[in-house]
């Protein structure tokens, strides 16, 4: 049975997933939204800096591919396992991010929380990998932009 052909109640838990993690986000551009025509605009950007309209879509993709992922992994270990620890952290981490470089405007602070999420996602990655092969694939690529966050986060603090 895929997941189109499963009974609707069936796929609840799936919600709860995809509420949590965008509410992660919605809650970040909180701080994120204010701050882009104002300190934001005022940094030196470095030159491999994405255009601004490509945030919110990459950032709502990832959010639903990671909701998916840990509700795959849910379906095997339940709440209270390793992996649905690792996902808990590393959004606890993806929310102190713009917390950090956003809201507190600390680019140097944001740049050591970004290393320790990049670690966070690395180990849901692979604690994922372990239980169900398509969860750890959904999580490549949230890994991948945010290596690519963390060497963007190194690069404004060089320049700022």
């Amino acid at each position: 049975m895929s997941f189109l052909d499963a009974p609707p109640g069936s796929r609840r838990p799936l919600y709860v997933f995809l509420i949590l993690t965008l509410a992660v986000g919605a809650g970040a551009s909180m701080f994120t939204t204010p701050q882009i025509p104002t300190w934001y605009a005022s940094l030196n950007h470095p030159s491999i800096t994405p255009p601004n309209y490509l945030f919110a879509p990459v950032w709502t993709t990832l959010y639903i591919l990671m909701a998916i992922a840990a509700w795959l992994v849910w379906k095997k270990t339940g709440t209270r396992s390793v992996e649905m620890a690792a996902f808990a952290l590393q959004l606890l981490l993806n929310f102190g991010w713009s917390l950090m470089f956003f809201a507190l405007h600390s680019i140097g602070g944001a740049l050591a929380e970004i290393i320790a999420l990049d670690l966070a996602i690395m180990t849901t990655t692979i604690l994922f990998f372990r239980r169900d092969r398509i969860a750890g694939l959904l999580f490549l690529p949230y890994l991948g932009w945010t290596a690519f966050a963390t060497v963007l986060t190194h690069a404004f603090w060089r320049l700022n």
